[in-house]
């Protein structure tokens, strides 16, 4: 019995799909007695920012959350979980750490329809097997990986498949399609804007093209409208209004005329609507990156740019990219080949062009334009995926005929499909196989901020690093000063210069960054300034350092509305270096401040007095002198710090140069050795993390363990 075309399309859309979630089912295998990445005998997930949907589904569920919070209850990727979430019969922490691989796996769907549209199902099939597994598209798709990736390359395949079969029948109903396609994509991911503009670009230039030929464009330019009013910045039933209304139009013949007056319509509510400026927005902070992030108004502050320290965002290796897009080198020049000889032989693949480009912007022109980075390989993947395997099919079809009889050609090419597809799977799957990405927390953390949301108020604060914002309100239920996405330079600069000043100085900065963030929230004018600049002029001042320096005399505090509690982890010990560099800075002129030291490594051996040190760096324990490349310092004191009895820390000091250059904290449960500067040692991080020690006056303990300090505020 012959299969019709769409069951056997429908029956390899099945196969591609489950070969893509058993991939990712990889991960649970090899972590299956993992019980440090599991909370209540549930896994955790994997990424930082899938606590911030997690909490905003979590708080939809609830009914309610409390105000200010920064909980995401009206963006789609929580309210997707939500809905999942009273439909589908598992736990909550089952849902989100399943749901990536599940709806990531979806790109199979767009990807073979694409080869069918171009009557290569075989095409699409091998592409669909290898696109959901691409080596970066895995990455930011993988079980666990619960954010918004997981459906962020699915609606622009979905988008370009519209689009091709758009152009290919010129039938109405693909009109409808892409708008609701265009619709979706911007309800899920506001970012996709640039590439859907890129998108109806690529139309335009194409009815261009058919003008100057003296062919028939009418429905090119209807499909650019449809594009256009879809990405307006109305509601979501006024554009599916505009969309069904150029839809029903448009199924009526009708003068040129009267197609560029819907055509110039559609202009004016695009730039009425919004206009180009989100594209630009989106991309100069990767493209063109600057040390600071601006100025402010009234002090004209200069601020620290996140991006600056995001690896996502900096310049990769040629190697990495395209591996990120195709598995190895080799396979990634197999894919260019492919998809130029696609496009050669079906010029409508040039539609796919603004995802290429967007996922070739990562490595960039060297010389000409800063790569953008690891984030936009991704959006290569599908259609490179697409190149390879035409590639794949075409060689194999060759080779058959010519070095196969007759009567096994077709098993000779089936046998050629088979082996170079496999060849094409292997590197992404040794990838998957080796990606071992550790859940966000361990357990012991979860407990600690799980027992932390059962004493603090929803109302209270938490100061820590950006990086476990997210994580710290999921599971405590608090309120956060930065998180992973409020990190720019003027909030980072607070909790940044808390974290390494000396513990009073930083107390009383906590309790004026919190009274001012709340007021901030109530107060429109307040939020146009900076929480720095404010306290500053609140102070008669003109200069931020004036202020800083205020914080070690007896300066008087706001009132008190909330609790705040540290949050010091020894998680934070690797990136403490870029957590200081934010606070490094006179914001009056945009200049570091002092050059920081502070250089983790490990005790290697140790030789009679003679410590060696990774990275070939060598401590005489007895005459306090640092060597390292050919130069010596010498060393003013060295702590030593070990857990006994349990959780209790026991602290030791050796002093040796009052003039030495250097403090060493030698944390001996960890293995870790520290070499700091002295303003580095007395910073609250390390005072209150590394050795627990703390003002009694100003801060109390709540939880201790060698995973991470909570200590809440007293002032």
């Amino acid at each position: 019995m012959l299969l019709s075309e769409n069951k056997k399309a429908a029956l390899l859309i099945l196969a591609a799909f489950i070969f893509s979630f058993a991939v990712r089912l990889i991960w649970v295998n090899q972590f299956s007695h993992a019980e440090n990445f599991k909370f209540k005998n549930e896994f955790m997930i994997n990424t930082n920012d899938g606590y911030f949907w997690a909490e905003g589904a979590r708080d939809i569920l609830k009914g309610s959350h409390e105000v200010n919070d920064l909980s995401p209850v009206d963006y789609a990727a929580s309210q997707l979980t939500a809905f999942f979430a009273k439909v589908v019969p598992v736990s909550f922490e089952t849902l989100i750490f399943y749901l990536p691989a599940f709806l990531s796996s979806l790109i199979v769907i767009p990807i073979l329809l694409i080869g069918r549209s171009l009557h290569h199902v075989g095409v699409g099939f091998i592409a669909a097997l290898i696109g959901s597994i691409a080596w970066s598209y895995y990455n930011r798709t993988m079980i666990g990986y619960y954010d918004t990736d997981m459906l962020t390359i699915v609606f622009p395949t979905f988008l370009l498949w519209s689009l091709i079969w758009a152009v290919r029948t010129r039938e109405e109903k693909y009109l409808l399609f892409t708008g609701l396609i265009v619709i979706g994509y911007q309800w899920w991911y506001l970012s996709g804007y640039a590439l859907e503009f890129a998108f109806a670009g690529v139309i335009a230039l194409y009815s261009v093209y058919l003008f100057v030929k003296k062919q028939e464009f009418k429905y090119e330019l209807k499909l650019i409208a449809v594009i256009l009013v879809a990405m307006t910045g109305f509601s979501i039933l006024v554009k599916l209004a505009m969309v069904a209304i150029i839809y029903l139009i448009a199924k009526k013949d009708m003068p040129i005329q009267y197609v560029y007056a819907i055509l110039g319509v559609a202009v004016a509510l695009f730039i009425f609507g919004g206009g180009i400026e989100p594209v630009w927005a989106q991309v100069k902070g990767y493209i063109f990156r600057e040390v600071t992030s601006g100025e402010q108004t009234g002090l004209k502050l200069q601020f620290f740019n996140v991006a600056q320290t995001v690896r996502e965002a900096g310049q990769i290796p040629f190697e990495t990219f395209a591996n990120r897009i195709s598995g190895a080198t080799i396979s990634f020049f197999i894919a260019c080949i492919g998809y130029v000889w696609m496009a050669y032989r079906y010029r409508v693949m040039l539609i796919a062009l603004p995802m290429v480009g967007l996922g070739f912007l990562a490595y960039g022109i060297p010389g000409l334009i800063n790569g953008g980075g690891l984030r936009f390989t991704v959006y290569a993947v599908p259609v490179m995926a697409l190149g390879t395997a035409f590639l794949i099919v075409e060689v194999s079809r060759v080779l058959s005929d010519t070095f196969f009889k007759e009567s096994t050609t077709g098993l000779g090419h089936y046998t050629l499909l088979f082996v170079l597809t496999a060849l094409s799977l292997y590197p992404n799957i040794r990838h998957v196989q080796e990606y071992m990405v550790p859940t966000v927390f361990n357990t012991q953390e979860v407990e600690m901020l799980d027992k932390l949301g059962k004493v603090a108020s929803r109302e209270d604060y938490v100061v820590s690093w950006w990086d476990y914002g997210y994580p710290i309100r999921y599971y405590s239920d608090v309120k956060t000063l930065v998180d992973g996405a409020k990190h720019n330079g003027d909030v980072n600069f607070p909790v940044s210069w808390m974290l390494s000043s000396p513990v009073q100085a930083a107390a009383k900065l906590a309790r004026f960054e919190v009274e001012y963030t709340e007021k901030q929230f109530h107060d429109e004018n307040l939020s146009k300034k900076s929480t720095i600049e404010l306290m500053t002029l609140d102070q008669k001042l003109d200069n931020t350092n004036d202020f800083l320096a205020l914080l070690e005399t007896d300066i008087k505090l706001p009132a008190k509305t909330r609790d705040i509690y540290f949050y010091l982890p020894y998680r934070m010990l690797d990136i403490y270096p870029t957590v200081m560099m934010f606070s490094n800075l006179d914001l009056m002129n945009g200049k570091k401040k002092r050059d920081i030291k502070f250089y983790p490594t490990q005790v290697q051996a140790v030789e009679g007095n003679e410590v060696m040190l990774a990275n070939g760096i060598l401590f005489n324990a007895q005459s306090g002198v640092l060597s390292a490349g050919g130069s010596s310092k010498n060393v003013r004191f060295v702590v030593s710090t070990e857990y006994v009895n349990g959780n209790k820390l026991q602290v030791n000091k050796q002093f040796y140069h009052a003039d030495g250059e250097y403090c060493i904290v030698f944390l001996k449960s960890y293995n870790r050795v520290i070499a700091m500067d002295s303003d580095t040692f007395n910073s609250l991080y390390v005072q209150m993390f590394m050795l627990e020690n703390y003002d009694p006056k100003l801060f109390e303990p709540v939880q201790m363990s060698p995973y991470a300090k909570i200590y809440k505020l007293k002032v």
